[in-house]
């Protein structure tokens, strides 16, 4: 067996079930991809991607004999769309990095989206996970609504990173609350375990982006009162 092989087929024991070493290493270029992403490093994106491609393949269990009982349609179907979303990632951030946009030679500039956008997101997490629902669920996934607003939200979140909102983070910290409970049940334990490490780096994330996106904000313009004041 190569290496390849190995990881496709490779098995550890965890807690007395069998987990996939594939689901480990998936899971490991995710919290790679998150800890680049909080540094707004370009090499989030496809470092993310190969992530993306590892945990596709443990989402469907019936397409790739994976040990757990359950297809999960939307965890396996968000890695596709992640996978789209990210090129669009990588793209922008990429030429955000080229143009020297970013004060601190980062590939963005954090900011909290205005509220046209705000709304937008949440009009999108309701079409979406209303959507999803009834999709997921005729494709027999296990758990289709929590699984439905898990892939609309990770959507809305890699979207968010995309375009350098800082509110992504807070978009994660509320997949992540339905994603612990949804995994533990459905005997994904590394997966879980990488969900309740992703909500104490969301929060380190939100932290951080936070600070970063008070210290770059522009001054606001001065007024002729306040100029003749400064120079009197």
């Amino acid at each position: 067996m190569g290496p390849l092989g190995w990881l496709l087929e490779a098995q550890v024991g965890i807690a007395g079930s069998p987990v996939l070493v594939r689901e480990i290493v998936g899971n490991g270029f995710g919290l790679a991809s998150a800890l680049l992403g909080l540094r707004r490093l370009v090499w989030a994106w496809p470092i993310g991607m190969i992530g993306n491609a590892l945990l596709f393949t443990v989402f469907l269990g019936g397409a790739f004999a994976t040990p757990q009982a359950h297809d999960l349609y939307g965890q396996a179907g968000r890695q596709v769309f992640f996978f789209a979303v990210s090129l669009y990632g990588w793209w922008r951030w990429s030429r955000t990095r080229r143009s020297g946009a970013a004060p601190d030679r980062a590939a963005v500039t954090p900011r909290w989206a205005t509220g046209r956008e705000r709304l937008g997101l949440l009009a999108a997490a309701v079409a979406g996970t209303a959507v999803a629902y009834p999709v997921l669920a005729a494709l027999g996934s296990w758990g289709p609504l929590p699984d439905a607003w898990i892939l609309t939200g990770s959507l809305l979140a890699t979207y968010g990173m995309a375009r350098g909102w800082v509110d992504f983070w807070l978009i994660w910290i509320a997949v992540d609350a339905v994603g612990v409970p949804l995994l533990l049940a459905g005997g994904f334990y590394p997966s879980a375990a990488m969900y309740l490490l992703y909500g104490a780096l969301c929060a380190w994330g939100l932290a951080a982006w936070w600070r970063t996106s008070r210290a770059v904000r522009p001054a606001p313009a001065a007024t002729p009162s306040t100029y003749s004041e400064a120079v009197a």
